[in-house]
């Protein structure tokens, strides 16, 4: 027995070895040839700047890095005075969750006059409507559906009527219209949207008895077991009634560090730590953190002046190329969007963090330690798909209408994005690509595989269902945020004949190889533990 694990352990040594081998040289060829596409095509590139490193050209071409980036330095400015003030404030007066909600909602108020401008009454007058709403609604049983329809339909309203005109509600207010800030109220709004219905369940679910075990779960939980306070135990706990006010509601939605992008942190999270601020980050760790932000900041910098993968796909230019610089581009778009997300995401939950505030972390992994649907969507906007599974999925009955729930989750998620057909392609994709996982990981789960060589069987089939889940993980983001329904006919074709098959081969195999080196990772975690 002994003597078959000692060479089941050399064997996978050996194994190991070989597939970072391959990653070594997988990487070494994208990086060699996205040097040489950048290099030949920059002439033709729409969205090229001057940079300012290497005296290379810098890829701004997409809008929303380009604004982000452009914005850091007044952005950085102005978070820390107001971290300094809310500091001051709690420090000089004692304050507890009424004191910080009235200073932190007149500084998100300040904040938001120079996004909105007047605008902001749009925001105010919804968000009364939905508190009102929850109040007189949450004990009965039509509360869910009043949430549920007063929500999606302002979502809905708002991007069809493009953010209102005051012109609209009478002539006397049309002279607001002049007066509308410096960033469109309604793209932000979706965000205070799910805040909204944050607050309306969690509200609603305090009255009801809770199902927590908090005994029980601080038994599997390193962070309480340590005496501190995890992410689970403050959303899943019970806070005082009068933490459910008018002011901490509000204070909630527009809170200044996490208003234009999250993290999004349920509404009892929020009210826990504004009364008794995290601990679960020292100083030193915070600081840290926002080092490791930096140099995240720093290789996006060399990402985009030395591959310009996103120019290629905005400028079209991809199209002309062969399928293996096709495949290199669109691995390239994708992982650039990774990088953006995380660094945008990261640094407004650094100043949540220095405000007492711990948001869930958005990018927990790598989009590149990824090989199932499931732990994908569980990393890519990861407190998202925490307010998903909690306000949503669960609610519609969760893991037993697991089937059908997946559509109706997907498609909210697509039209919280955007009214676009190319993110309900997305969506719908995404679904139909998580059928086919869903049955096999049922299957694999009833089967026990106890002899070698059925382990053996059971590693390579998780292999392969890995390979081919990352190409349709490719496929339909591609569709949903680069390419659009219309371009997925062309990108199939690309792959499809003489000169794409070969590479298409190509793609799966490493693929195949990058998901065994997943495995291994997970198995040297879980050893570690």
């Amino acid at each position: 027995m002994k003597h078959k694990e000692k060479k089941n352990s050399s064997w996978k040594q050996r194994e190991l070895l070989f597939l970072v081998l391959y990653a070594v040289a997988f990487y070494s060829v994208i990086i060699r040839r996205s040097l040489q596409l950048s290099s030949e095509f920059y002439g033709k590139l729409h969205g090229l700047r001057f940079g300012w490193l290497a005296a290379r050209l810098n890829d701004a071409s997409d809008a929303q890095w380009r604004t982000f980036r452009s914005n850091l330095p007044i952005l950085t400015v102005v978070f820390g005075l107001y971290s300094i003030l809310a500091q001051i404030m709690r420090a000089s007066f004692k304050l507890k969750v009424r004191g910080m909600s009235i200073t932190w909602l007149f500084i998100s108020l300040s904040y938001l006059t120079y996004l909105h401008g007047a605008c902001i009454l749009f925001i105010l007058s919804i968000a009364t409507l939905n508190y009102l709403l929850v109040k007189m609604s949450a004990r009965t049983k039509y509360f869910s559906f009043l949430i549920w329809v007063f929500n999606v339909s302002f979502l809905i309203c708002n991007r069809v009527y493009e953010g209102y005109s005051f012109a609209e509600l009478g002539q006397p207010l049309a002279y607001l219209d002049h007066y509308r800030g410096t960033f469109r109220w309604q793209i932000c709004f979706n965000f205070v949207v799910l805040r909204m219905i944050s607050y309306g369940y969690d509200y609603h679910w305090a009255h009801k008895d809770s199902l927590f075990d908090h005994e029980k779960h601080s038994q599997h939980c390193h962070t309480c077991k340590s005496g501190r306070m995890c992410y689970v135990s403050l959303q899943e706990g019970s806070i005082a009634e009068e933490m459910y006010s008018f002011i901490t509601y509000l204070c909630y939605l527009v809170f200044a560090p996490l208003y234009l992008a999250g993290p999004i942190i349920s509404f009892n999270a929020f009210a826990s730590q504004l009364d008794t601020p995290q601990n679960n980050y020292s100083i030193n760790e915070v600081a840290l953190y926002g080092l490791r932000w930096l140099l995240n900041l720093f290789l996006m910098e060399f990402m985009t002046h030395f591959f310009y993968y996103n120019a290629f796909a905005i400028s079209g230019l991809w199209k002309q190329l062969s399928p293996f610089d096709v495949f290199i581009i669109g691995y390239g778009v994708l992982n650039f969007m990774w990088l953006k997300f995380l660094l945008i995401w990261r640094y407004f939950r650094l100043w949540s963090l220095i405000n007492g505030i711990e948001a869930p972390e958005n990018m927990p992994r790598c989009i590149n330690n990824c090989y199932n649907l499931e732990s994908f969507w569980k990393n890519w906007h990861a407190s998202f798909n925490k307010w998903l599974v909690r306000y949503m999925y669960i609610p519609l009955g969760g893991s037993r209408r697991k089937l059908v729930n997946v559509w109706v989750v997907f498609t909210f998620v697509a039209m919280w994005h955007d009214l676009e057909w190319k993110l309900l392609s997305w969506a719908w994709l995404t679904c139909l690509f998580f059928i086919p996982e869903l049955i096999v990981k049922s299957a694999s789960n009833s089967f026990q595989a106890e002899s070698a060589v059925g382990q053996f069987i059971h590693r390579e089939l998780h292999a392969v269902a890995g390979a081919i889940t990352i190409t349709c993980l490719m496929v339909a983001n591609l569709v949903g945020y680069v390419i659009g329904p219309s371009g997925m006919n062309w990108l199939v074709s690309r792959f499809l004949n003489q000169e794409g098959l070969p590479v298409l081969g190509g793609m799966l195999l490493t693929f195949y190889v990058g998901t065994k080196l997943m495995l291994h990772i997970q198995e040297i975690k879980t050893r570690k533990r």
